[in-house]
């Protein structure tokens, strides 16, 4: 009988569906997964970094969504800078607020950051950002970008009344660039570019008929940064434009960062998927992709550079919404943005699964790693796993930490427990100061001889 005997495993009671499950590292083969560290907010409002076996290497008692580790040539050299939320609203300002956003579209206005910010190794705070902005809150959720300059862009949010959608206050997705004194010194507007996404006129109307004040519920903001379309001449893709995420409306565009045009977009409009039933070819046109997440592109260096890389989380969304699949799962696309053709995917059959074996209809992300394997993050079960480019799965980790289920109404189910994580990142060994890690092999026991003793 395999029991509990294994070290890289602890058991974490009555806290998903099944009830008791193995939590830690659960499949490593260290000669093909990239070896590194990786790092996630848990639910607990605590930042992990941990090594390839599981063992927490480094802590920040941070809420932050999402904390990153900061490139330390965006730093001046200096490693293990961690970009978080430093300070938060209170519950009782928060309630009263209008404008916020949070986790799941609809559901609670969990994004309480009042102050944003960079601290060191040892939690020091090296730089803020939050009286200054102009709502006196930075507000910043989903997203953010640390930029060569060292300038800061801030994904937030605004309460306005807007053109078309009647008196009620929506919440406005803006973006703000924040140099290192704190002054803004770009601001852009989803708002003023509605006319720019490709909606249709009915579409556009329904989407101002939305009882969703949330109405595009921008989930992610990224630099396109250095690209060989740029070099070519494809001024569409300059290496400082921005692409952006609607999650609510399917759609991903790039916003040029000299004119604030909307010059690429993805969506709203796809063709329908092929049938669940029969596995698809690549490459292929773009299909129906429902309510992505952490699209960016590939960086110079990395294998796929140059091409976009999501999260297509095939949970409900769009202005119609979009048709759902019964068996699908989730899945993650490699496009090419000029023919925007998929050029690579993984759905969980690629791993030998059945396609619902990963799903995860909100939050999640997308990494590419230097030896071609790219991490994903189901979030919704709390799971990050590396695959080769053929599916196969080298390294996985079920998170042990838990916190309170981003559920509605919240206060009614405080109880709810969960342990989701919204993004995860692939950390360099020598993005941090020297710290000791492991990297022992981990064989999975057969399933059927894997027992809790009575």
């Amino acid at each position: 009988m395999v029991a509990l005997a294994l070290p890289i495993l602890s058991i974490n009671p009555a806290k998903a569906s099944p009830s008791v499950y193995p939590t830690g590292v659960t499949v490593y083969d260290p000669a093909k997964a990239q070896n590194g560290f990786v790092l996630f907010n848990g639910p607990d409002q605590v930042v992990y970094l941990i090594d390839m076996d599981g063992t927490v290497v480094h802590t920040w008692d941070r809420p932050g969504f999402p904390s990153k580790i900061v490139d330390p040539k965006l730093m001046g050299g200096q490693k293990g800078v961690l970009g978080t939320q430093l300070a938060s609203i209170s519950l009782i300002a928060g309630f009263f607020m209008d404008g916020a956003t949070g986790v799941i579209p609809g559901g609670p206005a969990q994004f309480n950051d009042k102050t944003f910010g960079y601290v060191d190794w040892n939690d020091k705070v090296l730089w803020q950002w939050g009286d200054q902005a102009p709502t006196g809150n930075a507000l910043q959720h989903h997203d953010w970008a640390r930029l060569e300059n060292g300038d800061t862009l801030i994904l937030s949010s605004d309460a306005k009344t807007l053109p078309g959608f009647g008196d009620r206050k929506m919440t406005d997705d803006v973006i703000y660039q924040v140099d290192q004194v704190g002054k803004t010194v770009w601001t852009w507007r989803t708002s003023d570019h509605l006319d720019q996404l490709g909606f249709s006129p009915e579409q556009l109307a329904l989407l101002r008929q939305t009882t969703e004040v949330d109405y595009l519920h921008l989930n992610a903001m990224a630099v396109l940064g250095p690209n060989h379309w740029a070099e070519h001449g494809d001024e569409r893709f300059a290496p400082d434009n921005i692409m952006i995420s609607s999650r609510d409306a399917n759609i991903v565009a790039i916003v040029d960062k000299q004119t604030g045009a909307i010059v690429w977009h993805l969506g709203p409009d796809y063709p329908p998927r092929g049938s669940d039933y029969k596995p698809e070819t690549t490459p292929r046109p773009v299909d129906q992709i429902v309510g992505q997440h952490d699209p960016h592109m590939i960086a110079q260096g990395l294998p796929g550079a140059g091409n976009i890389l999501l999260l297509d989380n095939q949970g409900e969304a769009g202005y119609p919404p979009a048709k759902m699949q019964i068996t699908s799962g989730s899945r993650v696309l490699e496009i090419d943005p000029v023919s925007t053709r998929i050029v690579w995917e993984y759905e969980a059959y690629y791993s030998g699964q059945a396609n619902w074996a990963f799903w995860t209809p909100f939050i999640g992300s997308v990494q590419r790693l230097p030896n071609g394997n790219t991490l994903i993050d189901e979030g919704i079960d709390g799971r990050l796993f590396q695959v080769t480019s053929g599916g196969e799965i080298v390294w996985e980790y079920v998170s042990p930490y838990s916190g309170t289920a981003p559920l509605v109404p919240q206060l009614l189910r405080g109880k709810a427990q969960s342990n989701w994580i919204y993004r995860a990142q692939a950390v360099p060994y020598n993005w941090v100061p020297p710290v000791p890690h492991a990297e022992r092999a981990v064989t999975p026991p057969a399933l059927p001889q894997f027992h809790v003793a009575p």
